[in-house]
């Protein structure tokens, strides 16, 4: 792994962490937001083992579709959970209903 791989993975660990304390302190919005980084910095991070790399999390979005999970890579599943962790980001971070 590239150094800004580890960097991203250490980041997505303490997300994670950081979710869990909140989800356990009652703050549900800000474990959501907090959950949804730990995924997103994980895709970025599978993204730059193929040079990869995007400023917006659409564009993240769109090409963990694109690039691992059209290529077999990785399950649709993930892909899935990515989006709707975002929206329920939102829902957290800004009172927006998610859709489904």
């Amino acid at each position: 792994m590239t150094e800004e791989q580890d960097r991203l993975v250490q980041r997505a660990r303490e997300s994670d962490e950081a979710a869990r304390l909140l989800q356990e302190s009652g703050y549900q919005g800000f474990a959501a937001s907090r959950a949804y980084y730990a995924m997103f910095y994980v895709a970025e991070a599978r993204l730059l083992v193929k040079g990869l790399s995007f400023s917006k999390h659409t564009a993240v979005h769109a090409a963990f579709g694109k690039h691992l999970v059209k290529t077999g890579t990785v399950h649709p599943c993930y892909h899935r959970a990515l989006i709707r962790a975002m929206a329920v980001r939102h829902a957290g971070d800004y009172g927006e209903v998610p859709r489904r």
